[in-house]
């Protein structure tokens, strides 16, 4: 068996030498998509997908529809998806144009169910 290389430390450049570029991206990210959850179209988004449920679940008030399969879910089973994807955040030439296409108005975003919200995530990494 062969010596392992040495490999090279990544440089921590961001706050105070703690944080690489790629953790820093990944903090600012993170956070705006947390923020973004707050955005009201988001809200009207899935108050508009919304009906009083049908279900014989007594507890269960309110479900909503999935754009994709149609079907109807509890709100812990949707997801507000963007119909364009936000892409990556990597720079600052990138934040721009992230941010807007995160904090889009409410005719760039769909309620999907998770399974079918899941699959088209997957699909777009491909």
């Amino acid at each position: 068996m062969g010596r392992k290389a040495k490999t090279e430390r990544v440089p921590r450049t961001r706050a105070g030498g703690e944080w690489t570029e790629a953790a820093f991206w990944g903090f600012l990210r993170s956070n705006l998509r947390l923020v973004s959850r707050k955005w009201p179209p988001r809200k009207n988004v899935l108050l508009a997908a919304r009906r009083q449920s049908q279900s014989e679940n007594k507890r269960l008030k309110w479900e909503h529809q999935c754009s994709e399969c149609n079907g109807w879910f509890p709100a812990k089973d949707v997801e507000i998806d963007h119909i364009v994807p936000c892409g990556a955040l990597r720079s600052w030439d990138e934040f721009r144009v992230f941010s807007e296409q995160l904090f889009c108005e409410a005719d760039g975003l769909v309620v999907r169910c998770k399974t079918c919200h899941q699959a088209k995530t997957n699909e777009g990494r491909k």
